[in-house]
């Protein structure tokens, strides 16, 4: 038990002192200068003033149980009561004395500085009480001063030491920034990582786990460790609570860092010890890695060595690490899946340019047919070149063509090429259907199948007796049907003698599409041979009247171009452009306010159909049929006449000394009866039509802007009328030019107070009239004019741009009515306008709305038109597909009313087709043949693609037979309700 002895600090003051906290304020001599000192010290105590067993004790601070950190000289144990003397010592700042034995006396004296303490026995008889021996007072003082000195040097070498960590800091900070930007894969880069990380501290045992907050999985990207050989394997995603017990979960849960022995931090943690997670180490040390406030995984390093401990420098220095290493393993992820997506862009982009070359390899050989059917050449050489582009598209070494005559029942093989059987048939001969009874042929033809496989597999199929075969019997073989208007006319076969040659379901599909393309250019070949005088007598007139304008316009545009031919002229026709027009429209009206009597009339003429001609024949051609149309236009006008190309197909005619109405009609009569004659343009036949607008003179027009807005509104009458008519700007358009003004105001009104709202009319199976969805039609809540459907407004809202509005505001209203519809299975399709297709942001907009709203991606379906499809086909091919991809499927509505083509319908992932109920009315009013056999056709080809069908309109129970009976599952219409707000569907219980 220590006694406490007055204590002396040199000047005299004595007395007890509060112990002081002694965390980082006393740093230990460097060892090995420390020792010469201690060692030169304790030998002079002990020959000069006859102490024995003296030691020094440095006292550095508090260890991580609070306990007083020492480091003495030499370096034996200290026993109990020598530990209880120094921090007596300590507290008191001067000397105190324990229990005497044996006649010696143990005494520790505090130094003034430093915090070091002299220990040592002296014979009790030579121990003064509560003095050390006389003389070594002074020699103490010498000692703390010397320690001063020392200590100073050793701060001095601490700041260097800190300087060259810091530089080693820097030094690993810009290798991992540099490893995240290198060409490693992500292995190598970590791996490269832990070396960096070794050099800074003990790492031998390393490892790196990342946190799915949205997932809650943690993933462990890396893990080196000398005695935990089965760890979860490296990659893995791994459910959080499966970690609950382990350090690292608790490191991430808790977002501060941890350090200690493993038993101990579960202890802390209040964890339960689990051999799950690897053994117990001796230390262990983990921090968070934590980007914007969210914790997003876990650096570890552990020790198994209880020699080797982590300190607080330790842990700060890992959690500074761990923000880089998260930094790098974010950019190394971010790099890696740009590269992913770029080989994934690169494999979509092949594979679309696969498909687009089949695409237009398609397209080609079906323009090379019509250009045959048109060309000069006889049935036999224009069949021949027929084998010929079949053979590019597909194996088709063996090829027939057959006719059917169902009157006469008979076969004409017009078209025989077989390699086994060269001379089987005579293209002149008619055959008896009796003598074919049971070929491939007759069958397909009897049948109306698409055919294809073995030939007894085929036979099996069309009902043909096993084993007969007219000719050779071939490995494979295709067969389809060539029908018009419901009818078979005849059948189209390939086969193959060799084994390795078979038949694919693209072969099917194709041949399918070439077959009745071959019909039509039979059929136009056979009509050519009758039209041929009087279109040879036309063109030849034509060609005079072309030849006589082409002079005309010749010289107007000599003339014109001395002016100001690039700044008033359009490059494409060489007419007069807009400019030219509003310079000749602002004379005409200051003429007229000079001279009241003036008059003079304005046409605004613009081509019908034109873009489904340009895009489906080619810019080239459309530029030619504008050329064509201006120069047939400049034709019927007088020379002072200006005859001006608006832009796009849109043109304008400035009729001078106008006096009465009827002459303006007159030339829009001619006009319209020039522009109705076919356009011989790139070897195709082409037609077009006109609408024109028209607009007199008259005083209250004061700007040429005006007069043209005029005949523009009038324009657009005509086409509403029917097209290819005129129509003259009066009192009455005057008034509707000024309800569209308060429309467009209205529309504005409306999308700022959400007028717009969903009605919903069922989708059902036609069999029992289940309903499997619904379609959300758009409607406006007028406050004056009541319930109004879209036909009212909604041209004005896409000439406007505000269609895209509207529609949002409808997309939102129908996802929250969604839930009232109360039908969990069934599907919603929303109409998309063609404008939403411009922004390759469409698929996220919608996709993050129907997540809002917490709706299954597959209970909702885009409705699109074929004019979306072809106005930007790259893009809305890429919205569909992402959309498609994340559930969302699409359909094609009104199907059949634009144009309707094979070669970009198998371009877009379309997951259903909507027969426009233009057909399914038919099906009511005796033209039931034809309009059947063109839903039968639809079907066919749906299904060949693997698209339903939804037939639109249907409204009496005649129609759903006719649907039924020809295999139409799906249909929507009047019969079975009308569009209905939600509400209403809540009340009805659906």
């Amino acid at each position: 038990m220590a006694s406490s002895l007055p204590t002396s600090d040199g000047h005299g003051r004595s007395g007890p002192a509060p112990v002081r906290v002694l965390e980082g304020v006393s740093i230990p001599p460097a060892p090995s200068k420390a020792g010469e000192i201690d060692a030169l010290v304790l030998r002079m105590a002990e020959t000069v003033f006859g102490c024995r067993d003296a030691r020094l004790v440095w006292v550095s601070g508090l260890d991580r149980r609070g306990r007083l950190r020492r480091h003495q000289w030499p370096t034996t144990p200290l026993s109990q009561e020598e530990a209880t003397l120094i921090e007596a010592a300590l507290a008191h700042r001067g000397c105190v004395a324990g229990e005497a034995r044996g006649g010696w006396l143990r005494i520790a004296h505090a130094l003034g500085y430093a915090e070091a303490v002299f220990l040592a026995q002296w014979p009790e008889a030579c121990a003064q009480p509560g003095r050390v021996p006389a003389g070594l007072t002074d020699f103490l003082a010498l000692l703390a001063s010397r320690m001063r000195v020392e200590i100073e040097l050793a701060a001095a070498r601490n700041a260097t030491g800190r300087m060259e960590k810091a530089a080693q800091l820097q030094n690993a900070l810009y290798s991992i920034a540099d490893l995240a930007s290198s060409g490693l894969d992500m292995v190598e880069m970590l791996r490269r990582t832990h070396a960096v990380v070794a050099r800074l501290m003990y790492a031998e045992n390393f490892f790196i786990a990342l946190y799915h907050p949205e997932h809650d999985t943690v993933r462990f990207v890396y893990f080196a460790d000398e005695k935990d050989r089965d760890a979860e394997e490296v990659g893995e995603e791994i459910p959080a609570a499966r970690m609950e017990n382990s350090l690292t979960m608790a490191v991430i849960r808790n977002g501060s860092p941890a350090m200690g022995a493993s038993e101990q931090l579960r202890e802390q943690f209040g964890i339960a010890p689990s051999y799950e997670f690897g053994p117990d180490s001796a230390d262990w040390l983990g921090v968070p890695m934590v980007a914007d406030g969210v914790v997003r995984g876990a650096v570890v390093v552990q020790s198994y060595d209880v020699a080797t401990r982590y300190t607080e420098e330790d842990r700060a220095l890992l959690g500074f690490v761990a923000q880089h290493i998260l930094t790098a393993l974010q950019r190394k992820q971010a790099q890696e899946d740009l590269e992913r997506h770029v080989e994934e862009r690169t494999r979509a982009l092949t594979t679309e340019v696969i498909e687009r070359q089949r695409g237009e390899k398609l397209q080609a050989a079906l323009y090379s047919i019509a250009d045959l059917a048109s060309g000069e050449l006889d049935m036999t050489e224009m069949l021949r070149r027929i084998h010929e582009i079949v053979a590019e598209l597909m194996y088709a070494r063996n090829l027939i063509i057959a006719l059917h005559n169902p009157e006469r029942e008979t076969l004409r093989f017009i078209y025989h090429a077989d390699e086994k059987d060269p001379g089987l048939v005579d293209p002149e001969i008619e055959v008896p259907e009796a003598a074919m009874r049971d070929t491939i042929t007759l069958g397909v033809i009897r049948s109306g199948r698409v055919v294809m496989g073995r030939p007894a597999k085929v036979a099996v199929q069309l009902g043909i007796p096993e084993g007969v075969f007219v000719g050779a019997v071939s490995e494979d073989v295709l067969g389809v049907p060539m029908v018009s208007e419901g009818i078979v006319r005849g059948a189209v076969l390939v086969q193959s003698y060799d084994a390795s040659e078979r038949y694919a379901e693209e072969d099917r599909v194709l041949l399918a599409y070439v077959a009745q393309h071959i019909l039509t250019a039979l059929d136009r070949k056979q009509a050519q041979a009758e039209l041929e005088h009087r279109v040879a007598d036309r063109t030849r007139k034509l060609a005079l009247v072309v030849g006589e304008l082409r002079e005309q316009i010749g010289e107007r545009e000599r003339v014109e171009r001395q002016l100001m031919h690039e700044t008033m002229h359009d490059s494409l026709t060489g007419l007069p452009n807009r400019s030219f027009l509003y310079d000749a429209l602002e004379r005409a009206l200051a003429r007229m306010s000079r001279d009241p009597e003036h008059r003079f009339a304005v046409l605004f003429l613009d081509l019908d159909r034109f873009k489904v001609v340009n895009d489906s024949v080619g810019h080239l051609a459309g530029d030619e049929m504008l050329k064509e149309a201006g120069a047939r236009l400049a034709s019927c006008v007088r020379p002072f006449d200006v005859v001006a190309r608006l832009g796009g197909d849109e043109f304008a005619v400035v009729l001078e000394d106008v006096n009465l109405p009827e002459e303006a009609c007159h030339v829009a009569q001619r006009a319209i009866a020039s522009l109705s004659q076919p356009m011989h343009i790139g070897g195709k036949e082409l037609f077009t039509s006109v609408s024109i607008g028209i607009a007199l003179g008259h005083s209250r027009y004061q700007r040429a802007e005006e007069l043209l807005r005029d005949a523009d509104v009038a324009m657009y009458r005509a086409k509403a009328h029917g097209r290819q008519r005129f129509e003259i700007f009066d009192e009455r358009l005057h008034q509707e030019a000024l309800q569209l003004l308060e429309l467009e105001s209205d529309l504005r009104h409306a999308i700022q107070r959400s007028e717009f709202e969903p009605h919903f009319q069922p989708i059902v199976r036609l069999d029992d009239r289940q309903v499997v969805g619904y379609e959300a039609l758009l409607r406006w809540r007028h406050p004056r004019r009541g319930l109004l459907l879209p036909g009212t407004f909604l041209g004005v809202a896409e000439e406007t741009g505000s269609v895209e509005q509207i529609d949002w505001q409808m997309f939102e209203k129908t996802c929250s009515a969604i839930d009232v519809l109360g039908e969990d299975s069934a599907y919603i399709t929303l109409n998309v306008s063609p404008r939403h297709f411009r922004s390759p942001l469409l698929a996220g907009q919608m996709l993050q709305l129907l997540d809002a709203h917490h709706l299954p991606h597959d209970r909702v379906r885009l409705e699109v038109t074929e004019g979306a499809l072809l106005d930007n086909p790259e893009q809305v091919r890429a919205t569909l597909e992402a959309l498609r991809d994340a559930g969302v499927l699409a359909a094609l509505d009104d199907f059949g009313t634009g144009y309707s083509s094979l070669s970009y319908l198998h371009r877009f992932p379309l997951h259903s087709l909507k027969i426009d109920r233009s057909f399914v009315s038919a099906l009511q009013t005796g033209e039931r043949g034809g309009s059947a056999a063109v839903v039968r056709a639809v079907l066919a080809m749906a299904r060949t693609l693997g698209m339903d069908v939804i037939a639109e309109g249907i409204e009496t129970d005649e129609q759903r037979d006719c649907l039924l009976e020809i295999g139409c599952e799906l249909g929507q219409g009047f019969l079975f309700s009308r569009a209905r707000p939600a509400a209403e569907w809540a009340m009805r219980g659906h």
